[in-house]
This record gives C-alpha cells, sequence and structure tokens, in this order.
C-alpha cells in the first residue's frame, strides 16, 4: 500500500483529534487544503487536509474524501503547527480551532438537495400533477430544499419532500456549497474583427441611420483610445461607465447581438488598492523617541519578545512604523495587533499616508468576502503588512518578521465565546516563535503579567516616559461627589467642577470626552411602591434600561421588551431609573449645553459598518464639542483639540468584584487621562468619585507605574493570583440548576483525589449565575508556575470532564474550559 494511502483531516466539529480518511486515487491531495467528506449516516462537512500518512486505521473501515476544493493549500505547515499548540493549550479541539480561524466564506456549507430516483419514470408515477411536473424536473437536474418549494409554490416543503422520499420517488442528499462569491464587474470592448482595416470607419458611417447605437460606439471611442494604439481595447471598459451619460442599454444590448462589442465579467478586488495617496516623507521622531528605537533595536536581537513602556501621548506608533519599514525592506511580513475596531480606524488613515494601500486590514466589520480576500492576499504575498484585531493571528502568514501588540493590557484581546478562548497577545507571542520572529508589547499601562516578565528578564524592556513634542501631560483633579450630593451642587449627575470646565471649554472651541463605562440610560428600573426590578427571561440579570428605542435590554443575551408606564406586578406608576450610562449622560449635556453639538460612542451608536469611522472623522474635524462614551473613547486616539476629560462612577471600576479590578481601574482612568491635552497645551481631567483620597487615586494622579505596580503586586502574591500562579476556570451548564451544582461538585471531588497539591475554588455561582437560559457553577484552579505538570495536567482535567458526561445524570452538562481568564 501507499504511504500516502490516508489523510488525516481536521473537521470544524467539538470532537477531539483528527478524523482519518481514504486518499482519491490518481488525485494529487496536499497538507493544507480543503476537502468535502462525509461524516456519519448523512452530514457533509469541509476539513483540513492535517497530514497524510499510510498507516491503516485498526479499529473502523475509513470513508473516502469526496471532494478536493483546492488546488493550493490554503493553510501552511506553521499555522497548522499553531492550531495545535491553540487546541492543546486552550483546552479545545482542532475543530473548535479551525472554525475560529478561517473566514465563515471559506467554510462551505451543507444544504439539502433532492433528486430523482433513477429507478423511477415520471410518467409512471402515481403522484399528483404537480408532483409529476416536479420529477420531470429531477430527471434533468437536482433542485434545493428551497428551489423545490419556489417550484410546488411551497413555503415549508419539508411534509411534501418527506412523502415523496417515503414513496421511493425521490432521494436527499447533502451538496456542499462554496460561500465565496467573487466581486465581479462587466466590462464591453470592441469585437477584434472592427480593429482590422478600415472596417470601424465603415461601421460609424453604417450606423449614422442609428444614432443611439452611434453615440454609444463614439462614447467608447472617446474613454477608449484604440485610434492611437489598438491595445488600449482589451482591457475596453466597466459597462456602468460606458452608461453613465444615459445611453441606451437596449441600443447596447443590440450592439453585443450583432458581435460589434462584447461584454465579459471579471473577477475585481473588494479591497481598495489605490496606491497613489502616499506621502513618501520619513516619521520624524523626536530625540526621546530616537533613543527608544535605538533601545528597541537593541533589545530585540537578544529578546524576542520585547515590553514597550511608552506613557499615553508618547508616539508609540511613529517607532512602530520605522520597524515596519525596516521588515518589509527585508521582505519579511508585518503584523500590527490592536484590540478593537474602534482603533484600527485612525491608525489605518495615518499607515494609508505613509503605505498606501498596500497593506492587509482584517477584523470582524469586513464581509466575508472581504475576509476571504485579506486572506488570499497574505497567502500569496500581495499583502506582506496586516493591521487587524485578534483574529488576524490567524492569516497565513510564511515569513512573519515582526508583530506588534499595541495596547497589550486590553482585555478585548482575549476571546470569551466560542471557543477557543485564546488570549490574541499570548497566542502572538507563541506565534513569532514558530515564525523565529520578535513581538513587541507597546502599553502605556501594562499588564501585570508582562512587566513581571520583563523585571525578571523573560522579556526585553524599553521605555519611553515623555510625551512626543510639546505636549504636556494632563492636570487630573477629583471632584467629590458625595460633598456636592449634600451640599446640592450636582447638576444631573454632573459636578459644579465639571460643569465649570465644560463652560470654559466650549468658550475656547476646545473639544470634550465624557467617560462612562456603561452604555444604555439607567442601569435597571424599579417600582417605588413594590420594589419590582424588570429581569432578564433567560439571565439572572436586570434589564438595562435603553430611552433611544424606549427598550429595555438584557446585555448577556439581547434579550429586551419594550419600556412599560405601569409597573407589571403591582400596576404603580411610580417607576424609577437607577444608575445611568452615557445615554442618560448625552441627555443632560444636551440639556445643559443645547447650543453644543453632542455626539455619543458606545456599542449602540457603532453597529454599521462605518459607524466608528464616521464619529471618529468628526471629532478630527471638529464638528463634535463633546462625545460622550464607553471604554471606546480610552483607546490610543489622538485628537488635537480635546482638552478635557471628565471620568464617571470611578468608584464602581475600582470596587468591581474581581481579582483585577484595581489593574483594570489604573489602565482605563489612565488610558482615558491619555486623551486630554495631546498637543501644546496643558489638558485637564475630573475625576468624579465619592472619595478622592483612595490610595488608586493618588497613585494615578501621580502617573507612576511602578508604584503601582508595588502595590497590586504585593496582594497577587499574597492571594495566589496571576502572574504567581496559572488560572484555569471550569465552568458547568445545565437548564437545571440543581443538576450543574451537582455536576460541579462530582467534578471538584474527582480531581481533588489527584490535584492534591493545587488550589481549588468553588464550586460557585458566579456573578452572574444564569445566561441564555442555562444555570452556571464554576471552579477556579491556581496552580504554581513551578513544579507542575500543565500540559498533562489539562489532559487530567480533560478525561475527567469526558468521565463526567458519560453518566447519564450528567450527560447534558455543558463544560467549558477557560484557560488565563481576564
Amino acid at each position: 500500500m501507499s504511504l500516502s494511502q490516508f489523510a488525516e483531516i481536521i473537521l470544524p466539529l467539538p470532537l477531539e483529534g483528527t478524523f482519518t480518511y481514504i486518499l482519491p486515487e490518481k488525485k494529487k491531495v496536499s497538507v493544507g487544503v480543503r476537502v468535502v467528506v462525509p461524516f456519519g449516516k448523512k452530514k457533509i462537512y469541509t476539513g483540513i487536509v492535517s497530514y497524510i500518512h499510510g498507516k491503516i486505521p485498526q479499529d473502523y473501515q475509513p470513508k473516502e474524501i469526496l471532494d478536493i476544493l483546492d488546488h493550493e493549500s490554503i493553510i501552511n505547515e506553521t499555522q497548522l503547527s499553531f492550531f495545535r499548540w491553540m487546541s492543546d493549550y486552550y483546552m479545545c479541539s482542532l475543530g473548535e480551532v479551525m472554525n475560529a480561524a478561517l473566514p465563515a466564506a471559506l467554510k462551505l456549507s451543507s444544504e439539502s438537495f433532492v433528486g430523482l430516483n433513477p429507478h423511477v419514470d415520471p410518467e409512471k408515477a402515481n403522484v399528483e400533477e404537480s408532483e409529476r411536473a416536479l420529477l420531470h424536473v429531477l430527471k434533468i437536474h437536482d433542485l434545493s430544499v428551497k428551489e423545490v418549494g419556489e417550484f410546488l409554490n411551497l413555503k415549508h416543503p419539508q411534509k411534501r419532500i418527506k412523502k415523496l422520499a417515503e414513496g421511493g420517488f425521490i432521494d436527499l442528499f447533502e451538496q456542499v456549497k462554496d460561500k465565496y462569491q467573487p466581486r465581479k464587474v462587466k466590462r464591453i470592448r470592441i469585437k477584434d474583427f472592427w480593429l482590422e482595416g478600415n472596417h470601424l470607419e465603415l461601421l460609424l458611417a453604417k450606423l449614422e441611420s442609428k444614432p443611439k447605437q452611434q453615440d454609444i460606439l463614439l462614447s467608447y471611442l472617446r474613454e477608449i483610445p484604440i485610434l492611437e494604439n489598438s491595445k488600449n481595447n482589451e482591457k475596453g471598459i466597466l459597462k456602468s461607465t460606458l452608461l453613465k451619460d444615459d445611453l441606451s442599454a437596449h441600443s447596447l444590448k443590440t450592439l453585443i447581438r450583432n458581435e460589434i462589442l462584447e461584454e465579459w465579467e471579471e473577477n475585481i478586488s473588494r479591497i481598495n488598492q489605490d496606491t497613489n495617496k502616499r506621502d513618501t516623507a520619513e516619521v520624524t521622531l523626536s530625540h526621546e523617541q530616537e533613543i527608544a528605537l535605538h533601545d528597541l533595536r537593541e533589545t530585540l536581537t537578544t529578546q524576542p519578545t520585547t515590553l514597550f513602556h511608552g506613557i499615553t501621548g508618547s508616539g508609540k506608533t511613529e517607532i512602530y512604523i520605522c520597524l515596519i519599514k525596516e521588515q518589509l525592506k527585508r521582505g519579511n511580513q508585518v503584523l500590527y495587533l490592536l484590540p478593537e475596531i474602534a482603533l484600527t480606524t485612525q491608525i489605518i488613515k495615518r499607515l494609508q499616508r505613509l503605505f498606501g494601500n498596500t497593506f492587509g486590514v482584517y477584523h470582524s466589520r469586513y464581509s466575508d468576502n472581504e475576509r476571504v480576500e485579506v486572506w488570499r492576499k497574505v497567502l500569496t504575498g500581495d499583502f506582506q503588512f496586516v493591521v487587524g484585531v485578534r483574529s488576524a493571528v490567524f492569516l497565513p502568514f510564511s515569513n512573519l518578521g515582526l508583530i506588534v501588540v499595541d495596547e497589550e493590557h486590553e482585555p478585548s484581546y482575549k476571546q470569551y465565546e466560542p471557543a477557543p478562548r485564546y488570549h490574541a497577545r499570548d497566542a502572538a507571542i507563541y506565534l513569532s516563535i514558530l515564525h523565529k520572529s520578535n513581538a513587541i508589547l507597546g502599553t502605556a499601562t501594562p499588564s501585570l503579567e508582562s512587566y513581571k516578565n520583563a523585571l525578571d528578564g523573560k522579556y526585553g524592556l524599553v521605555q519611553l516616559a515623555k510625551r512626543f513634542g510639546d505636549a504636556y501631560e494632563p492636570e487630573i483633579t477629583y471632584a467629590n461627589i458625595r460633598k456636592e450630593r449634600k451640599q446640592n451642587t450636582l447638576k444631573g449627575n454632573f459636578s459644579s467642577e465639571l460643569i465649570n470646565a465644560i463652560e470654559q471649554s466650549l468658550e475656547k472651541k476646545e473639544q470634550i470626552i465624557i467617560f462612562q463605562n456603561r452604555r444604555g440610560y439607567a442601569a435597571y428600573i424599579t417600582c417605588d411602591h413594590c420594589a419590582t426590578i424588570p429581569k432578564c427571561a433567560n439571565c439572572a440579570v436586570s434589564l438595562t434600561y435603553h430611552q433611544f428605542n424606549n427598550k429595555l435590554i438584557c446585555h448577556y443575551c439581547g434579550y429586551n421588551q419594550a419600556m412599560y408606564s405601569d409597573c407589571l406586578h403591582c400596576g404603580s406608576k411610580e417607576l424609577r431609573p437607577v444608575g445611568f450610562g452615557t445615554e442618560e449622560l448625552e441627555e443632560e449635556l444636551k440639556l445643559i449645553f443645547p447650543q453644543a453639538i453632542i455626539k455619543r460612542m458606545d456599542l449602540d451608536t457603532t453597529r454599521s459598518k462605518y459607524s466608528y469611522q464616521r464619529i471618529i472623522e468628526s471629532l478630527e474635524n471638529q464638528e463634535i464639542d463633546i462625545l460622550v462614551g464607553t471604554q471606546m473613547v480610552s483607546k490610543g486616539f489622538d485628537f488635537d483639540k480635546v482638552n478635557l476629560v471628565g471620568i464617571f462612577d470611578t468608584d464602581r471600576i475600582i470596587h468591581f468584584p474581581n481579582f483585577r479590578s484595581y489593574e483594570r481601574a489604573y489602565q482605563l482612568i489612565t488610558q482615558v487621562s491619555g486623551r486630554a491635552g495631546r498637543k501644546s497645551k496643558h489638558g485637564k481631567v475630573i475625576i468624579q468619585t465619592n472619595d478622592p483620597q483612595q490610595q488608586l487615586l493618588r497613585i494615578i494622579n501621580d502617573n507612576n507605574y511602578f508604584s503601582f505596580y508595588k502595590l497590586e503586586i504585593k496582594d497577587r502574591e499574597r492571594f495566589h493570583y496571576p502572574p504567581f500562579t496559572r488560572l484555569i476556570t471550569i465552568t458547568f451548564k445545565h437548564r437545571d440548576k440543581k443538576t450543574s451544582f451537582q455536576a460541579a461538585n462530582f467534578f471538584y471531588h474527582e480531581i481533588s483525589k489527584r490535584l492534591t497539591n493545587q488550589r481549588m475554588i468553588g464550586p460557585v455561582e458566579p456573578i452572574v449565575g444564569k445566561i441564555r437560559t442555562f444555570y452556571l457553577h464554576e471552579i477556579t484552579l491556581k496552580m504554581a508556575k513551578q513544579g507542575v505538570n500543565l500540559p498533562a495536567t489539562k489532559k487530567y482535567l480533560k478525561s475527567v470532564a469526558l468521565f463526567m458526561q458519560t453518566l447519564p445524570s450528567f450527560r447534558s452538562v455543558g463544560v467549558v474550559f477557560d484557560v488565563d481568564p481576564v
């Protein structure tokens, strides 16, 4: 038997390992191509060839591969190694990694089709006339279920199909359809015959009696100078361009039918490739930036991963650009990771001025087809440089020279649902190891893990402690909300100090950012008569009131209901909003400053594809006076005229029940504060709080990260949290609360038998104990960094979960592993 007789296929399923299939004879199959394979009795899936071998499976008879979809590999060997690492490290299946990695349009969909039973004669079939007509059509070609419904004029044709199938008249089968559709445009050109001799001159004379057709031909000749050079005819003209001057489409059809003109379709890129708008000027660096750039070059020669700690406004992006240019000159690829789409908008504009549109952009607001095109351009080498969010780590790079992880501290780099629950920063570091390249982790507020790794010598450390140019660090002051509440000087949720500062900024034609890390109008609605608070039907949370659409919405599952005027429990009209979000602040500002132009940037206002871009451009063009937003506004934006930042709900951020709450609060407040005074003026930040004397706020005021690090690292070590331990959270999900708890309890007692030296918390109900109708219970493992065989422990945990799910009581319990939760 040939050594290349079998292939291991990765299928997009939450099942362990790969699946063995027989290679088709006389067909070339290589690792990394997509194939169509049968699975189970009726299903068909698109899989990826993981490797090829000659070992015959002993315990089952493998099936044959049905079809090969690619001539060339769409996934390379380095990617496959990356997939395997991600599967092992984040405790998920290879299929789940494949699902996350591939753009949806590269994962072919399986659709049910109907075909005529080859032994059936439609004329002799004992069926209704409409069904007989259907059988005649099926004799010619197969139809999808949807097409059968259209033919029979039935919205739900399943019953009719079932009847015909049970009667033996038709066969049902699955067919795989390619979701990717290239963008096509129609082009027009003159048939070659008319370019010979004096044929064109004679044709124009002949068409004098048909002025509409002659107008089309003359318009073509004006646009395409074929009389100067007949080769200009090859490319032709866009059909839409030819008809733009209200020329007759009917006459154009006639010219095509008479073989004077010809029409054809051309595949075009969805990605703008205009490279003319390019600024070739070099980036100008300050003295401090030059030193940081030199230090980065030096450090990266000995430390492949380096933490670049530069304060907000210090000009880290310009340094990244210099390093990116160096890598591109060497012929290497570069990946520039950003935590959120909002941030890519402004960065991309800056990069386009320097690189044109010769780089790719990869994020979830791109359509599936656009993402496929970026994937293929990286695969072919047309894109050597990509800017993207976390999913860009999966792109098919072949020779990465540098990965920049900007704002490395951001929790947005963590994938929560579905698996793999990976952290893009950590995945990028491993990817750089696979490519034997460099990774730069850039931030003004490093994560404690990264900073400790740098201090311990695992990462390099380069610091930039001065703002770029003449920019000053902002002045931070604290507005005592508790005191103002007693003195009755609050206007809505605004302190008198912040109101006065906004007035002064508006008078100076300066811009203001208001930060509140909660969207909606109110946190919840309560009845003052019976204290009823409307809850989500699917989750254990109260519903958030959104005034713009007058709805109560769950931010976990999307459940919503119309806002009511009378309490649904007691009928009282005494309904009161509690807490406040970005919507309420926007409304209050419009009442206090009616002349100001006020906009909001949160999830509700940025759902469409270009909504981020429009808001950011409006702020840049000074078409907005005050921008109210959630953490989106805390990212690395650079706005010349923003000189005041107001920060709300500080105490809730600081005291949120999570071991990272101090770290998150420090990062968020520092990052938002950094938006003020980016140029030559002193910016001002006003933080509203009930306790201005809190230790964390004093440290933020000093802008001393190392002081914060020393404060926080002691508690982390004392209570055995990262960076001193590794965390794995195991969540148990079931629609019955008792079953969920029993499963968690069973699992806890099973692993306690072996993991006697590990710290375990649980089983406990999380803060939100029910999401999407599933009750949740959690166990958290705190594993020491030293003396623990982490791969073996993970393997053991998965084996216990598999064993537990073989028991009848727990067969339907979902088990979710989250490695390195944030």
